[in-house]
């Protein structure tokens, strides 16, 4: 009857609160388990950090769980396909680089500096981060290095013979 496009029966749409949980699919994913690692220990960096002595470090860790719960929820829902124009596996890089440095430095802090047992606690988790976001950016760096050499020619430079050539 007229030109009314049929819905696409391939992909089912879920309802409700299902569609805000992500799929099965990418929670058993290599890249699914880092990122909800990231987000609980980023999670229970922030709450040690409140309830320390050490309340001003308490920006870094809500700041990288909000990130990585974004791009959880980014990755999960194929958000990041709809968006061609940003480049998410180096936003991804970056963002797991400055994390790691970032948790290494402020763990330092709070481990040597306060003396409480929620800074300690704190430190200890974020140690634990650094590593977590390490191993994350380590894998992302192997899966940009792969993606650029699949896309180098392995082409030989011409060589041509030249009669010319200082050779005696």
């Amino acid at each position: 009857m007229g030109d009314m496009e049929s819905p696409d029966t391939t992909a089912p749409r879920q309802s409700g609160i299902r569609a805000l949980l992500p799929d099965k699919a990418f929670v058993t994913s290599r890249k699914g388990q880092l990122l909800i690692a990231e987000v609980a220990l980023s999670f229970i960096c922030f709450i040690c950090f409140v309830a320390s002595s050490a309340a001003a470090f308490l920006t870094a860790p809500l700041v990288e769980f909000l990130l990585a719960f974004f791009l959880l929820f980014a990755y999960s829902s194929k958000f990041n396909e709809q968006f061609k124009g940003f480049h998410w596996p180096l936003m991804d890089f970056l963002r797991c680089v400055s994390a790691s440095v970032i948790y290494f430095i402020i763990s330092i802090i709070a481990v040597s500096r306060y003396t409480d047992a929620a800074s300690k606690a704190a430190g200890v988790f974020g140690f634990i981060a650094t590593i977590v976001f390490a191993l994350d950016f380590y894998a992302i760096f192997n899966d940009l290095a792969n993606f650029l050499k699949q896309g180098d020619t392995t082409e030989q430079p011409n060589t041509e013979d030249d009669s010319n050539s200082d050779s005696d």
